[in-house]
């Protein structure tokens, strides 16, 4: 069998368990996100030849051409842009405007202003929220084979186990913790001090809890911003964490690439063999990488590749990978075996791109019966 076809294979296993063990409904309960928090200005460039609003440049490959010409030519470079939309961004908040929207009890703790902004208040109405300080900013300009994010990252720069004390205290994360289904943390890149955020909460908290997390979900984000004393001090806490509770650590491509590279000194060029590598260096229970392309999981279990539907005209990229993270963990949640799972985050993640908008569990579900990653 070539490697396309294995792939084709595991893909249609993956899917058609996914579409015969997914629930009619969701089954609900308590998840919890930490700990960034963002506010996003979605934004498009516009040529710089012309200001009409419809005159856009479209691709990173466009973009990238007015700037090594302007560099080439030694001059100053001026593009006018728009602002698409804003919206609250970053893993707390991507994730949970998902799960809300699927009826489970969430809550944020993250960045969400100090005091609250009411952005966050107004869209995460019914969920409870922690703010632990001011939110980051992104500037997000799409394209429609990818996006570039210009990002101050706010309090959550500062953020220690010290500070998050001091915002929340021990008894209150004992309350919210215990007993959630998922408690979802973002990112390794953002928050410097987010290892001793995993160590204080795996010695002063967890101890605590009658009931631990089902499930903790780490997305390291962008860790090209980390040296390798910093990317050693979260990999060990993220290993030590994941000695007490079922952990999944889930990277893009890139991100799955360098951690390769910078763990284990090299990488293969594939997504899945990059994968194994982190997996076997960051000794958690999953590693999940993802891609435009694929999408690709490893535990002790196996491993299982997942072919992604593409979408001809993408409405939004922002926040991909955090849907995608989304749909995962509600696999996971759901029991579903580790490539449903990953089917299911790509379903989500397609039917957010195609259409710019939070699927609910109605669009979902349609989205999973209708897969077809050779469209």
């Amino acid at each position: 069998m070539t490697e396309k076809n294995h792939s084709e294979k595991q893909t249609h296993d993956a899917v058609t368990s996914c579409q015969k063990l997914l629930p009619q409904e969701p089954s609900g309960g308590d998840v919890i996100f930490g700990f960034d928090g963002y506010v996003d200005n979605i934004r498009q460039v516009k040529a710089s030849k012309d200001d009409e609003v419809g005159d856009r440049i479209s691709t990173l490959d466009d973009f990238g051409k007015e700037i090594t010409s302007s560099a080439a030519a030694n001059s100053s470079l001026s593009i006018p842009w728009m602002q698409k939309q804003q919206q609250t961004g970053g893993h707390v908040s991507h994730l949970a405007r998902v799960y809300q929207g699927l009826d489970f009890d969430t809550t944020l703790l993250g960045m969400c202003g100090d005091p609250l902004l009411d952005i966050f208040e107004k869209e995460f109405s019914e969920c409870t929220i922690h703010s632990l300080g001011q939110p980051g900013i992104t500037d997000a300009i799409e394209f429609e084979d990818g996006k570039i994010l210009l990002t101050e990252n706010g309090d959550a720069a500062t953020l220690n186990w010290e500070s998050l004390q001091s915002r929340v205290e021990i008894p209150t994360l004992v309350k919210e913790l215990n007993g959630v289904r998922l408690f979802g943390i973002g990112y390794w890149s953002a928050i410097p001090g987010l290892a001793d955020v995993l160590d204080g909460l795996r010695k002063n908290v967890f101890p605590k809890l009658s009931d631990a997390p089902e499930h903790v979900l780490i997305d390291p984000a962008n860790v090209r911003r980390l040296d390798r004393q910093k990317l050693n001090e979260m990999v060990t806490a993220t290993h030590k964490l994941s000695e007490i509770v079922d952990l999944t650590v889930s990277a893009n491509r890139v991100e799955t690439k360098i951690l390769a590279a910078k763990m284990g000194n090299s990488a293969s060029g594939t997504l899945m063999s990059d994968a194994r590598t982190a997996f076997d260096l960051l000794g958690v229970d999953r590693f999940v990488g993802h891609s435009t392309t694929e999408s690709v999981i490893v535990s002790e279990r196996g491993a299982g590749r997942v072919l992604v539907e593409t979408v001809d005209s993408p409405q939004s990229v922002t926040g991909a990978g955090d849907h995608f993270n989304a749909g995962m963990s509600l696999g996971l949640i759901e029991d579903l075996p580790d490539d449903a799972a990953v089917a299911l985050g790509n379903a989500l993640a397609h039917e957010f791109v195609r259409t710019g908008e939070t699927p609910n569990y109605d669009d979902l579900v349609s989205a999973v019966n209708s897969y077809n990653p050779e469209k």
